[in-house]
């Protein structure tokens, strides 16, 4: 894995850009092989931080979330690993993600929402966790979409 181990823990981040910052910042590290499982509920960051990834990659866009298209694969512009984007929200296992036959050695590949479905593409992986706030007394409902700061959580993972 390319990604430098400065990465790994909780920060707090205070803004979508922030967010995609952060993506770009991994991104320039990517290399291919490298696998990111990014977990959090609806509107947690998970795209935002996606789009930072494909521009530190140099990869083609626009990033949008694939959720009607399963995956989508940005080719370089740079020469660098393609990204494949993958949005596993509604596969039902992890076989089903297995089907898609994505190009695992030679991309750089994220899963939304992977956990418990794509640990077993790899060896190893970076599992990334974005939590946002979500609702109770304290924080108007209007609220929850807006640029409000989110914990993320980065570690990395090996297969036992």
């Amino acid at each position: 894995m390319s990604v430098d181990q400065a990465f790994l823990g909780r920060r707090e981040v205070e803004t979508s850009e922030a967010m995609e910052q952060l993506g770009l910042r991994i991104g320039e590290q990517l290399t291919a092989g490298d696998l990111l499982i990014l977990t959090g509920p609806l509107g947690a960051g998970k795209t935002t931080f996606t789009r930072g990834l494909a521009e530190g990659l140099g990869v083609r866009g626009p990033v949008q979330s694939p959720t009607f298209v399963i995956a989508r694969t940005h080719p370089s512009l740079v020469g660098r690993a393609p990204l494949v984007h993958v949005d596993a929200y509604r596969l039902g296992s992890a076989d089903e993600l297995d089907d898609l036959d994505l190009d695992l050695a030679r991309s750089a590949v994220v899963v939304e929402w992977g956990r418990g479905l794509a640990e077993e593409l790899a060896d190893a992986w970076w599992d990334i966790e974005i939590e946002r706030p979500v609702g109770g007394d304290d924080i108007d409902p209007s609220e929850l979409d807006a640029d409000a700061p989110r914990i993320v959580t980065i570690t990395r993972e090996t297969a036992s």
